[in-house]
């Protein structure tokens, strides 16, 4: 057989939405990537069903935000039921989340595949391999990393400056840089069902999760006439139709479409290590979360948002190496957290299988009577990224680590979301007139200084800032604020830490002084 080879900057291994959307989020800062995939065409199994607000932030990043609302239907968020589905509590959610979006959303994942890869076919910086089977992966920390895989027309080498793991539970890129799991103690199997059906099903437009011990349930509407029912198996097949007539009209006989139907092992894993030189995991090649509260593949889209602008960074702006570290120390607790919500929601909400399982059930039908607390349970699920070099937390509840709320906008006329404005690169939003300082850090890091007054928002930027005690932020590519000028201070302090790391000698960005201070001394060492 043949042999060719090729260098490309960066190569993705799994076209799934993690892997197509790393690439289109890359290919946005000018970034070349190669996607392998096993599969011709959309895998059909059916997997994730929702998403939440931040995620469809991603997904506009992405270029796909307009398509992606057309498939989308917003949930009114999470009801607990007894045995005998009676409500115990709701968890409601929003269609006006911080992040521009509802905070719920419901979609067919194939769908969302289509649509990513239909946007992967229209971008000359992607190119999509399908039908090839990656046989090796080969890490070196001192240079680029070989790819090999093989198709009809035989065997093929690429050498890329990077490599991403999109491949999944089962990741050979796992294997190839020697990362392990580690089991965060928990394992369920159960029986996903999608249906199609005009019936009047019983449903409130969100996510049931039926907390009874014999029977534990999910159920959710995806579509104008599909439904998603998720059942724990308890040994013996029960026929679908018995399984799901408690939400159907008595006696129903009408159209009834099972559309897909399989069985699913729920676990809670996480990789000890998610790098090797410049081969990186993301999704579920390094974590695995049990599905109570919908955060699987967003945890996967949170992995390629935070990972690409810092690839790009390195490979094309004279980042630092060290700037990658940053990806893991921010992601993994990140991921581990949700994790272990998960398998929380998990066992109060399926009670669990052992000797505690009725006092939880208990406890928790207690809880949920408690004033106030189902709305503090309904906020945003994902917590704040944790100090560290690209967020200066000063104070515990600060702005650092959070990220920037996107409100409707209008400017020349035009009503636009924030993040069109702000471009791909990092902004200083100050809420007032921008000072010779902060106009100096903004030419050295290529980023924009906007005042967030005037900008047709009806004041929520200057209330955000406000709450938070700031007079800027900055914000990085991904949102987040990497840096804060409290109320009344005069600059960001301790730049060096970050500076450090996004620009190195090599650095094609000017790098300007004041006249009382350089902003980014250090990095001319």
């Amino acid at each position: 057989m043949s042999r060719t080879e090729q260098q490309v900057p960066v190569v993705i291994i799994g076209a799934g939405p993690v892997g197509v959307t790393a690439a289109l989020l890359l290919a946005r800062r000018g970034v070349r990537t190669v996607v392998l995939e096993r599969h011709r065409d959309v895998y059909p199994l059916p997997r994730a069903v929702a998403t939440d607000d931040e995620v469809r932030r991603i997904l506009q990043a992405a270029g796909v935000g307009e398509e992606f609302a057309a498939i989308a239907r917003p949930a009114n968020g999470l009801r607990l039921l007894d045995a005998r589905h009676r409500v115990m509590a709701e968890f409601r959610r929003t269609e006006h989340g911080r992040h521009g979006y509802p905070q719920t959303s419901m979609f067919d994942q194939p769908e969302l595949e289509r649509l990513l890869r239909d946007a992967l076919a229209r971008n000359p910086q992607c190119e999509l391999r399908g039908g090839v089977e990656v046989t090796g992966v080969a890490p070196d920390t001192a240079g680029p990393v070989r790819v090999t895989y093989r198709d009809d027309d035989g065997e093929h080498e690429l050498w890329a400056e990077a490599v991403l793991g999109c491949d999944g539970a089962n990741s050979l890129t796992r294997d190839a840089i020697g990362a392990v799991w580690e089991d965060l103690r928990f394992e369920e199997r159960w029986t996903v069902v999608d249906v199609r059906t005009n019936a009047d099903v019983r449903c409130w437009e969100g996510v049931d999760q039926v907390c009874d011990p014999h029977r534990p349930a999910t159920f959710m509407r995806v579509g104008e006439d599909r439904y998603r029912w998720e059942f724990r198996l308890e040994g013996g097949d029960e026929p679908v139709r018995e399984l799901v007539a408690p939400w159907l009209p008595p006696s129903y006989d009408g159209d009834f479409e099972v559309v897909r139907e399989t069985q699913y092992t729920f676990r809670a894993r996480i990789a000890d290590r998610w790098r090797s030189g410049r081969v990186f995991l993301l999704g579920d090649a390094a974590h695995l979360t049990p599905p109570f509260i919908g955060q699987g593949l967003c945890a996967g889209l949170r992995d390629a948002y935070n990972l690409t602008w810092k690839l790009a960074r390195v490979l094309g702006q004279g980042g630092d190496e060290r700037l990658l570290e940053t990806y893991e120390s921010e992601r993994k607790p990140h991921a581990r957290h949700v994790i272990r919500l998960a398998v929380a929601m998990g066992w109060a909400m399926t009670g669990g299988q052992d000797g505690a399982a009725a006092l939880r059930r208990r406890f928790l039908a207690a809880a949920c009577r408690i004033p106030g607390l189902t709305e503090l349970a309904g906020r945003d699920l994902s917590p704040p990224l944790t100090a560290g070099p690209l967020v200066r937390r000063r104070i515990r509840r600060g702005l650092a680590g959070t990220h920037c709320p996107q409100p409707w906008m209008t400017t020349g006329g035009r009503r636009t979301r924030l993040d069109e404005l702000l471009g791909d690169s990092f902004t200083i939003l100050t809420a007032t007139e921008p000072w010779p300082a902060l106009n100096a850090l903004a030419h050295a890091l290529g980023a924009r200084t906007i005042p967030v007054t005037g900008l047709g928002d009806d004041g929520t930027l200057a209330a955000w800032l406000r709450g938070g005690r700031a007079d800027a932020v900055l914000l990085r590519p991904d949102r987040v604020v990497a840096d804060v000028v409290p109320t009344g201070g005069s600059d960001f302090t301790d730049t060096a830490i970050w500076a450090t790391l996004l620009h190195t000698t090599r650095s094609t960005l000017p790098l300007q002084q004041t006249a009382e201070k350089s902003l980014l001394r250090s990095v001319t060492r």
